[in-house]
């Protein structure tokens, strides 16, 4: 008879081979070398590329010798994902990439938005309806991040590593397509990190991209964003930016797809691919380490919503100090990737390390408290460094109006608009520093902000 360790390994093995035949990849007990794996892509700056079909291992060995390439996006899952065959991909190609330098960008492609034309995609569509806010579409996108999941640990994918959610372009004059395209992202979000793996999207510039940037910047907002974003931009352009979205958005956290299907060839070996390149800098998911619910979201969390960051004063705090300001600071350093815990409101010890990680940042002295200073400078950063004044809105706006708040000028409603309440805020602040009074927010006045200066 087999010991209840060694059945429960058996058992495993079986789910894991009928899954993996389910998905259409390779299956494998996860091996030492599986578990070895490391976290991809991590943190890198270049130049990417990607295919329909995994290449072979020939062809792979000939691009890393001379390619400018190094990280290739494969598809790893989903009902509509192209080249369902996928005769390279198995844990062994995984492993081999992954050990000689290789960055792999894991995508999964399944249902599709509502209002999607294309033929092809009309087999597996995001559920439109409103009811109990989308819960339709939500369940879809719990149900696909579960299924990527199961492929991905299948393929020997570390835990921490991103997979990223294809969702192609679709037309924008349809609220009900945009909304649950939306909703289905949130939950693909959230399911998919508290499954062990960090969420990326891959969308149109023009679609989801400019969507979820939307979310971003709309005060209020309860949308889960993804830790990545993977733009299709095909403006031949090299770097990370597009003017479909905002350039303050997901900083360091970018792919940029800039060009379409075309042939390259390297060592003798013809490739057709896109040509991405890659920003993707102080990811905070590359340490070693078993994957815990704690880390359900690296920027997001259920907790952080604009009410609870949004203060009419934020005051000096400490573990036993004014504790309602303690989910407002767990947020933000959690947005700064400084406090990777679950917001709770309770000061740990990852709040301390945090909180002198901030003041190490910004040059302000370390201490197991946080001052006014140190909430100005938190509460503008990730600004784009905008010229603000009367009519202005979004982010930017926000920063400046909970920052002012901190500095004691003001007790202003967060908003996310410059109007006459702010710009007169805004004047008191400058008059208080010797600044030029203009009422409007200048390079001048962001340096003294971020700086924490009150």
């Amino acid at each position: 008879m087999l010991s209840q360790p060694r059945l429960r390994r058996v058992v495993a093995a079986v789910v894991l081979a009928l899954t993996a035949g389910v998905l259409g990849v390779t299956a494998s007990a996860p091996s030492t070398a599986d578990a070895a794996n490391p976290i991809t892509p991590g943190n890198f700056t270049g130049y990417g590329f990607d295919q329909c079909e995994a290449p072979s291992q020939n062809a792979m060995t000939a691009w890393l010798k001379s390619s400018p390439y190094r990280a290739v996006g494969i598809y790893i899952s989903g009902s509509l994902r192209y080249c369902q065959a996928q005769t390279n991909l198995t844990p062994t190609w995984v492993r081999t990439q992954l050990a000689t330098g290789w960055r792999l960008l894991p995508i999964h492609l399944g249902a599709q938005a509502s209002c999607s034309t294309r033929d092809r995609y009309q087999k597996n569509k995001i559920n439109p309806s409103s009811t109990n806010d989308y819960a339709a579409a939500r369940a879809q996108g719990r149900q696909e991040a579960d299924i990527a999941t199961a492929a991905a640990k299948a393929l020997g994918l570390a835990p921490r590593s991103t997979i990223y959610y294809d969702l192609e372009s679709f037309p924008m004059d349809d609220a009900a397509c945009k909304a649950s395209a939306l909703r289905f992202l949130s939950d693909w979000t959230s399911r998919l990190t508290a499954n062990g793996y960090v969420s990326g999207v891959y969308s149109s510039a023009a679609s989801g991209i400019k969507v979820l940037d939307n979310a971003r910047v709309t005060p209020g907002n309860t949308i889960v964003l993804p830790y990545q974003i993977w733009i299709a931009d095909w403006n031949g352009k090299a770097d990370t930016s597009s003017t479909y979205f905002r350039a303050d958005g997901w900083p360091g956290r970018r792919l940029h797809q800039y060009k379409g299907g075309h042939n390259e060839t390297y060592g003798g070996v013809t490739i057709n691919i896109d040509s991405n390149y890659l920003d993707l800098r102080g990811a905070p998911y590359t340490a070693p380490g078993p994957a815990t619910p704690e880390i359900a979201s690296p920027t997001a969390d259920p907790k952080c919503t604009t009410a609870s960051i949004s203060k009419a004063a934020y005051r000096y705090t400490d573990p036993r100090t004014r504790k309602g300001l303690h989910v407002a600071l767990q947020c933000l350093l959690k947005q700064r990737g400084l406090y990777t815990a679950m917001v709770t409101g309770n000061w740990n010890p990852r709040t301390t390390a945090g909180v002198k990680a901030w003041q190490r940042r910004v040059g302000h002295r370390q201490q197991r408290w946080f001052t006014q200073q140190d909430w100005i400078s938190l509460l503008v950063a990730g600004n784009t460094g905008s010229y603000l004044t009367l009519q202005a809105r979004g982010a930017d706006v926000v920063r400046v109006q909970r920052a002012l708040n901190a500095s004691g000028s003001a007790a202003l409603k967060v908003t996310g608009v410059y109007d006459a309440t702010t710009a007169r805020a805004v004047g008191v602040y400058q008059v208080k520093r010797g600044l030029k009074l203009t009422r409007a927010v200048g390079s001048p006045t962001w340096a003294h902000l971020k700086a924490g200066r009150n």
